[in-house]
């Protein structure tokens, strides 16, 4: 069964082109060391707000529910993105990030940080089989 890693970081919308420049490499590395997928995006600041996700019979009010940029930590100035990776299984993941984690073009150093990655929130996850 797949695995996905998850992530959710905020990043101060200055520095989106940084951003995607690590991300683009990083696609590359993840993929080169056994990734079937990855996926980056930013938050529609002006998308669907929560409440229209729900049923009409179970909605409340628009104030009542969190937001992405709330569970992020998002601060002024600040938006985020949401990324996802597949991998074939649990065991290609942790072969494959031990890999991408040591790779010299993951080791982002000669560069000003894109986010902080302190406040990245990542998570393994597996998925349910809804078949």
């Amino acid at each position: 069964m797949s695995y996905i890693d998850c992530y959710l970081a905020p990043v101060p919308r200055a520095n989106k082109a940084a951003y995607e420049e690590l991300a683009r490499i990083s696609a590359q590395v993840l993929k080169e060391h056994g990734a079937l997928s990855v996926v980056e995006c930013w938050l529609d600041e002006s998308g669907p707000d929560a409440s229209s996700y729900h049923g009409t019979s179970a909605r409340e009010a628009d104030e009542s529910y969190a937001s992405m940029a709330t569970a992020a930590g998002a601060g002024d100035g600040e938006t985020v993105v949401l990324s996802h990776v597949e991998w074939r299984d649990k065991a290609a993941r942790d072969a494959g990030m031990e890999k991408v984690t040591s790779d010299p073009r993951m080791q982002f150093e000669d560069r000003p940080p894109a986010f902080g990655g302190k406040r990245l929130i990542a998570a393994g996850f597996k998925p349910m089989p809804l078949d």
